[in-house]
């Protein structure tokens, strides 16, 4: 795996590596969009699209817009409550409405009652006059390290920025606290989105970028996300009338925790990961394999 080199204390980043490596009815599909004006771009800067899992007004959200304001033009279009784990889920069946708000200091933004996969494409065809430049999901209350990233709302929006051909990144803090102190992400969120402005991601390839919770940042690593699953995900409780329900919880057990080159082991070793992602998800490797299973498969 290749480690990204810092320029200064600031972590200012050499990115060649990654470089190298992107109500109206429709009657057909029976969903349903309000929308009072198209949004229109006053300026020919870089469009940078924003939105989250964490909702409209996450403190994550809105120190992100703040961050990259002096990269471009920011229009923020996030779900108007908490979406966590809805990974590419979008809404099919109901209406979707777009407010727009000022609660992000300094952009255009609006909400959605959808998911963050309905905002990227709410935006692509009734919202945005051009193509976004950049985009950007985050910054998450919590980790998207490991398997993580399949769950994620945050990482839905961004594989949905990639099926679209736009350059997308996912930013991620391991704290789950409303008030998180993001101090530590803003250096490298901002070198890594200046770097890929200018130089672009691989076709079908977006960022899986995650920091852990500390007050010094060590060090940033390009790597592979950590093999492992969720155990004791769900804790049976009895509500007030004596019926039971089922409350989400679980731990996340790592697969390979003597191993030194995944995006758990930096993140425990105080550095951000930073895990290339694709949408094929096609394993070419064993298709020859998966073919000799039957005789009925055709080689």
């Amino acid at each position: 795996m290749q480690k990204i080199v810092t320029q200064n204390s600031q972590y200012g980043l050499h990115l060649s590596s990654l470089a190298d490596l992107c109500y109206i009815c429709h009657p057909k599909h029976d969903r349903f969009f309000f929308m009072a004006t198209r949004y229109t771009s006053p300026t020919t800067k870089p469009l940078i699209f924003i939105t989250n899992d964490d909702g409209i007004e996450a403190k994550g959200l809105r120190l992100l817009a703040e961050y990259l304001a002096p990269l471009g033009e920011i229009v923020t279009v996030a779900p108007d409550g908490p979406r966590s784990g809805q990974s590419a889920a979008i809404t099919a069946g109901i209406p979707l409405r777009v407010t727009e708000t000022t609660c992000i200091p300094g952009c255009k933004a609006y909400k959605t009652n959808g998911t963050p996969v309905d905002c990227v494409k709410l935006s692509m065809n009734n919202i945005l006059d051009r193509r976004p430049d950049l985009l950007v999901s985050g910054i998450n209350h919590g980790s998207n390290s490991g398997v993580s990233v399949i769950y994620s709302g945050t990482m839905g929006a961004v594989f949905e920025g990639v099926i679209q051909g736009i350059p997308s990144v996912g930013f991620s803090l391991c704290d789950h606290d409303r008030n998180a102190d993001f101090t530590i992400c803003r250096p490298l969120i901002v070198s890594l989105c200046q770097a890929i402005l200018e130089k672009g991601l691989p076709s079908g390839i977006g960022l899986n970028v995650n920091f852990p919770a500390v007050k010094e940042l060590k060090g940033a690593h390009v790597c592979r996300a950590a093999r492992g699953l969720w155990t004791e995900e769900y804790d049976r409780r009895i509500d007030p009338f004596g019926r039971p329900y089922y409350w989400l919880t679980g731990t996340f057990r790592n697969a390979e925790p003597d191993s030194t080159d995944t995006d758990e082991y930096f993140l425990a070793h105080d550095m951000a990961s930073i895990v290339p992602v694709s949408i094929d998800r096609t394993d070419y490797d064993v298709i020859k394999q998966i073919q000799d299973l039957s005789p009925l498969l055709d080689r």
